[in-house]
């Protein structure tokens, strides 16, 4: 099986790779399924694990014939519980109390130690603590010196090393930890396509880790996650400042009122949209497929939501990395995917031409009037030439249904492509020359099976007089094919 690129969805498959689909022919058949990006967890394993799955992925990418792209997602300063004492799980019931204590070492099993050193000192009376992605939540009733004791008011199991949120909290951490600037690095040197940060407070986390990258001369594009109601404050500037976002409803969903989180959604996906950037919808899309063959209806409407309110991408976590049927969770995303895209369709376009910096301005007036020339005269797909990805980032932004083809002789702009709502990428030789472009697209149709005598396609290339421009728009009608 070989994908057919122009028939499939158009919203983007992120899939987490994990011990479910390691195995290099489960990883061919997940992107022969739909997956354009493979999300690497920096929260597991070490730089060993990620080169040995990233040699499989470079290898997929042969076998397959799709430039599926990376994404590492760098841990971030997640704060967590140390051992209990002697490692033995706790019930904690309502009005119950544990005690957080400074150091590695719990006295008994009601004390509780962190990875975070100055967890006493920045929490304050009243503050709310909240276990297990908000499983077990309690408050601040006394602070002391060394320690701060805590009564529980939503009952549950505490184990060691659970995730810890302090919504409300202002902390000091650094967006950083020096492993996540390893793992950086590590990721530049080894030329993965993007870089998610974790924990974003502000748009200068997000500067930090583009000036680290800058100096490696590395041109792998940042990921902002929104997980913080810090973030949800500075929401524009982190933005502004990133290539792209990622909602990830997990932290965020208890960070802040889990009722408040559909609307944070919205309001991200919207703030996206307009200021051109990419963002990917994350966390428990189709969680029941861990385990069931089926997503609930709630969950398949969760996905539909995020596709007609605007993302670009969504993302499977657990469904792949552990779950038991980590193709049948692509393919269903699929599915749902090309199903609710047939609504978007029937949608009228705001006919706005959207300008962004990345690009010349005459290169976005030329695509957007390309789009609406290719639904004009009907025409079978739009091919938009592309150095750097500039032009195909904007004409994702259009969501024109015309099939799309986003051309480059660069195998990372084809990848970096991966992430642009509706543009499929494919491989030239000739993009310089447009008579020779039009020539090696229109055999690979016919080829294909998708062009025939007659049909037409519109081009978006550059004549090379003005610099670092595309201003030359073509319609091509395929001459008669000679048998």
């Amino acid at each position: 099986m070989t994908r057919n690129t122009l028939g499939e969805a158009r919203t983007k498959i992120v899939a987490t790779v994990g011990p479910a689909c390691e195995d290099e022919s489960i990883l061919a058949e997940l992107v022969n399924h739909g997956v354009d990006i493979f999300r690497i967890n920096a929260a597991h394993g070490t730089q060993t694990d990620y080169a040995r799955v990233l040699d499989k992925i470079k290898r997929v990418r042969e076998t397959t014939g799709f430039p599926v792209a990376v994404l590492l997602d760098l841990a971030g300063p997640k704060i967590r519980l140390g051992k209990l004492f002697e490692d033995q799980p706790l019930e904690v019931d309502v009005g119950s109390e544990v005690t957080f204590v400074r150091g590695d070492t719990p006295a008994n099993a009601r004390e509780l130690t962190s990875n975070y050193t100055k967890l006493v000192d920045e929490l304050s009376l009243g503050d709310r603590v909240m276990l297990a992605d908000g499983m077990i939540s309690m408050q601040v009733v006394e602070k002391k010196k060394d320690s701060v004791r805590c009564s529980v008011s939503v009952r549950g199991t505490i184990r060691s090393k659970q995730g810890i949120n302090l919504p409300g909290t202002s902390l000091s951490v650094s967006s950083m930890r020096p492993e996540d600037v390893d793992n950086a690095l590590w990721a530049a040197r080894n030329h993965v396509d993007f870089i998610s940060l974790s924990f974003v407070r502000s748009a200068q986390d997000v500067l930090s880790l583009k000036n680290l990258l800058a100096s490696m001369d590395a041109t792998a594009l940042v990921i902002a996650k929104i997980e913080k109601r810090e973030a949800l404050e500075q929401l524009e500037a982190i933005v502004d400042a990133a290539d792209g976002v990622m909602v990830a409803r997990g932290d965020l969903g208890v960070e802040i009122d889990v009722a408040d989180t559909p609307v944070a959604q919205k309001r991200i996906i919207q703030v996206c949209r307009e200021k051109l950037k990419p963002v990917i919808v994350a966390t428990q899309m189709l969680e029941s497929m861990h385990h069931n063959r089926r997503p609930t209806r709630a969950e398949a409407s969760d996905v539909a939501n995020a596709i007609l309110d605007g993302a670009d991408a969504c993302m499977l976590s657990g469904e792949t990395a552990i779950g038991d049927f980590p193709v049948i969770a692509v393919d269903t995303m699929n599915r749902i995917m090309l199903s609710t895209e047939q609504l978007l369709k029937t949608q009228p376009s705001d006919g706005k031409t959207r300008f962004f910096s990345r690009v010349h301005p005459v290169t976005s007036a030329v695509t957007h009037n390309a789009a609406n020339i290719a639904e004009a005269i009907n025409a079978k797909m739009v091919v938009v030439a592309s150095y750097s990805g500039g032009t195909a980032w904007v004409k994702s932004k259009q969501r024109n249904y015309v099939p799309t083809l986003g051309v480059s002789s660069s195998d990372h702009t084809l990848r970096r492509m991966c992430l642009f709502w509706g543009i499929m990428p494919h491989k030239v030789l000739h993009l310089d020359t447009p008579e020779k472009l039009m020539e090696e697209v229109t055999a690979w149709g016919i080829s294909q099976g998708i062009l025939g005598t007659g049909d037409r396609v519109v081009y978006v290339t550059g004549t090379g007089l003005m610099n670092n421009t595309h201003n030359l728009l073509i319609v091509h009608e395929v001459p008669a094919i000679k048998h």
